[in-house]
Protein backbone atom coordinates (compact mmCIF):
# COMPACT_ATOMS: atom_id res chain seq x y z
CA UNK A 1 0.00 0.00 0.00
CA UNK A 2 1.57 3.31 -0.88
CA UNK A 3 1.67 6.29 1.42
CA UNK A 4 -0.11 8.94 0.65
CA UNK A 5 1.84 12.12 0.42
CA UNK A 6 1.19 15.12 2.63
CA UNK A 7 0.47 17.33 -0.24
CA UNK A 8 -2.25 16.74 -1.88
CA UNK A 9 -3.39 17.32 -5.49
CA UNK A 10 -6.74 19.03 -5.96
CA UNK A 11 -8.57 20.38 -9.11
CA UNK A 12 -10.72 22.70 -7.67
CA UNK A 13 -9.76 26.36 -5.92
CA UNK A 14 -10.16 25.28 -2.44
CA UNK A 15 -8.92 27.93 -0.18
CA UNK A 16 -5.02 26.79 1.21
CA UNK A 17 -4.61 23.88 -1.54
CA UNK A 18 -1.95 23.48 -2.79
CA UNK A 19 -1.13 22.21 -6.54
CA UNK A 20 2.02 21.18 -7.88
CA UNK A 21 2.52 20.68 -11.91
CA UNK A 22 3.59 17.41 -13.51
CA UNK A 23 7.32 16.49 -12.91
CA UNK A 24 6.89 18.42 -9.40
CA UNK A 25 7.84 17.50 -5.98
CA UNK A 26 5.12 14.75 -5.37
CA UNK A 27 5.73 13.12 -8.63
CA UNK A 28 9.17 13.14 -7.52
CA UNK A 29 8.19 11.24 -4.32
CA UNK A 30 5.92 8.77 -6.07
CA UNK A 31 9.19 7.87 -8.07
CA UNK A 32 11.40 7.63 -5.35
CA UNK A 33 8.61 5.03 -3.16
CA UNK A 34 8.66 2.91 -6.22
CA UNK A 35 12.32 2.90 -6.26
CA UNK A 36 12.46 2.18 -2.69
CA UNK A 37 10.59 -1.05 -3.26
CA UNK A 38 13.60 -2.08 -4.96
CA UNK A 39 16.19 -1.79 -2.47
CA UNK A 40 17.60 -5.20 -0.97
CA UNK A 41 15.86 -5.35 2.03
CA UNK A 42 18.74 -7.28 4.03
CA UNK A 43 21.19 -3.91 3.04
CA UNK A 44 18.71 -1.31 4.21
CA UNK A 45 18.68 -2.09 7.85
CA UNK A 46 21.00 0.29 9.73
CA UNK A 47 23.40 -1.89 11.04
CA UNK A 48 23.46 -4.18 8.21
CA UNK A 49 24.56 -1.62 5.82
CA UNK A 50 27.11 -0.48 8.50
CA UNK A 51 28.41 -3.79 8.87
CA UNK A 52 28.99 -3.82 5.08
CA UNK A 53 29.99 -0.86 4.81
CA UNK A 54 32.63 -0.65 7.28
CA UNK A 55 33.59 -3.87 5.24
CA UNK A 56 33.57 -3.12 1.96
CA UNK A 57 36.67 -0.46 3.21
CA UNK A 58 38.71 -2.93 5.33
CA UNK A 59 40.29 -6.16 4.56
CA UNK A 60 38.45 -7.53 7.45
CA UNK A 61 37.46 -6.39 10.59
CA UNK A 62 37.54 -8.19 14.24
CA UNK A 63 34.31 -8.41 16.30
CA UNK A 64 35.67 -5.91 18.50
CA UNK A 65 36.50 -3.55 16.05
CA UNK A 66 33.51 -3.53 14.06
CA UNK A 67 31.20 -3.60 17.53
CA UNK A 68 33.44 0.25 18.18
CA UNK A 69 32.92 1.33 14.76
CA UNK A 70 29.09 0.65 15.03
CA UNK A 71 28.71 1.59 18.83
CA UNK A 72 26.55 -1.16 19.21
CA UNK A 73 25.87 -4.10 21.58
CA UNK A 74 27.36 -7.76 21.63
CA UNK A 75 24.08 -9.42 20.65
CA UNK A 76 22.88 -6.61 18.46
CA UNK A 77 26.28 -7.06 16.19
CA UNK A 78 25.92 -11.10 16.64
CA UNK A 79 22.16 -10.98 15.12
CA UNK A 80 22.99 -8.53 12.34
CA UNK A 81 25.89 -9.96 11.10
CA UNK A 82 24.42 -13.35 11.42
CA UNK A 83 21.89 -12.29 8.92
CA UNK A 84 24.32 -11.47 6.51
CA UNK A 85 26.55 -14.31 6.55
CA UNK A 86 23.62 -16.56 5.92
CA UNK A 87 22.75 -14.23 3.03
CA UNK A 88 26.66 -14.93 1.87
CA UNK A 89 27.33 -11.30 2.01
CA UNK A 90 30.24 -11.75 4.35
CA UNK A 91 31.98 -15.02 6.09
CA UNK A 92 33.06 -15.10 9.48
CA UNK A 93 36.08 -16.34 10.76
CA UNK A 94 36.61 -18.04 14.18
CA UNK A 95 40.23 -18.81 15.77
CA UNK A 96 41.88 -18.65 19.08
CA UNK A 97 44.70 -16.43 19.44
CA UNK A 98 46.36 -18.34 22.59
CA UNK A 99 43.08 -18.95 24.75
CA UNK A 100 41.45 -16.34 23.63
CA UNK A 101 38.88 -16.57 21.14
CA UNK A 102 38.85 -14.39 18.40
CA UNK A 103 35.62 -13.48 15.22
CA UNK A 104 37.12 -12.06 11.76
CA UNK A 105 34.24 -10.24 9.63
CA UNK A 106 35.33 -10.23 5.24
CA UNK A 107 32.26 -8.91 2.53
CA UNK A 108 32.21 -11.42 -0.12
CA UNK A 109 32.35 -10.62 -3.49
CA UNK A 110 28.58 -11.60 -3.47
CA UNK A 111 28.42 -8.96 -0.28
CA UNK A 112 30.08 -6.49 -2.49
CA UNK A 113 28.08 -6.65 -5.67
CA UNK A 114 24.69 -6.70 -3.27
CA UNK A 115 26.41 -3.57 -1.88
CA UNK A 116 26.78 -1.45 -4.91
CA UNK A 117 23.73 -2.32 -6.32
CA UNK A 118 22.18 -0.27 -3.25
CA UNK A 119 24.10 2.38 -3.73
CA UNK A 120 23.44 2.67 -6.90
CA UNK A 121 19.39 1.94 -6.23
CA UNK A 122 19.76 4.97 -3.59
CA UNK A 123 21.83 7.49 -5.91
CA UNK A 124 18.50 7.03 -8.23
CA UNK A 125 16.25 7.73 -5.04
CA UNK A 126 18.29 10.62 -3.79
CA UNK A 127 18.27 12.32 -8.10
CA UNK A 128 14.84 11.41 -8.05
CA UNK A 129 14.04 13.01 -4.72
CA UNK A 130 16.13 16.15 -6.11
CA UNK A 131 13.40 16.59 -9.09
CA UNK A 132 11.41 19.96 -8.70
Amino acid sequence: MARQSSVQRHSGSSPGARTHPAGSRPEARRLAEERATGFDRLIHEQMRLGIVSALAVNDSLSFGDLKKILKTTDGNLSVHARRLEEAEYITCTKYFEGRLPRTEFRLTPLGRRALEHYLDEMEELIWATRIR
